[in-house]
């Protein structure tokens, strides 16, 4: 909770200094589909919610739901169901450099069925994920598209993106010694008001 407490000074600190001029807002979708087969799958879906401040600014709050099904994975907490979900929200704040790159912090708090953690410790079904990253970001007609490359700071070993980490650190044997958490993300942005020219 310290960390939600934390972005949240740092997001009203930034929104403070940046209060010159309101561009209008947009609405971010992110598509997520990691595995689907016949063993099982996940898909799910992030909205975002961005007031546009100076041009080149993007804050507000986020929501993620996915859906996993059919024992996908190991590491259910409890008695295994066949399907269970994630889902939670947060806030997020992106800053774009001339139409072409981005950089940013994205903060969830989620629910996970999941219990990766090889400690032993008291199962915690709310996981905080504090991502740090940036990428290509260029508006196409009236879509913004944004891919990025995100690491996890807080990396906690029960989070629901550990399968979805896509660095694997493997010894010679090829079993994996260390997983480093960086995912990849796409999110398409939808202008909802009138952006200032």
């Amino acid at each position: 909770m310290k960390y939600f407490f934390q972005l949240i000074f740092v997001l009203c600190t930034f929104t403070y200094v940046a209060q010159t001029e309101y561009d209008g807002s947009e609405i971010g979708v992110e598509v997520f589909a990691a595995r689907a087969g016949s063993n099982g799958g996940t898909m799910g879906f992030g909205l975002k919610y961005a007031a546009i401040l100076n041009k080149n600014f993007a804050v507000g709050p986020s929501f993620r739901y996915h859906r996993t099904w059919n024992y996908l994975y190991n590491g259910l907490s409890g008695d295994v169901p066949s399907s269970a979900s994630i889902y939670g929200g947060g806030f997020f704040a992106h800053a774009r450099y001339k139409d072409a790159l981005f950089g940013g912090v994205e903060f969830e708090l989620l629910k996970t069925p999941f219990n990766f953690s090889q400690t032993g410790g008291e199962f915690k079904p709310w996981i905080a994920t504090l991502f740090i990253g940036g990428g290509f970001s260029k508006l196409y007609n009236k879509v913004r598209i944004n891919l990025g490359v995100f690491y996890d700071v807080i990396d906690a070993d029960n989070s629901p993106f550990r399968p979805n980490y896509s660095i694997r650190i493997k010894n010679s044997e090829g079993q994996t010694q260390r997983i480093l958490p960086v995912i990849y993300r796409i999110n398409f942005f939808f202008p909802i008001g009138l952006n200032k020219e």
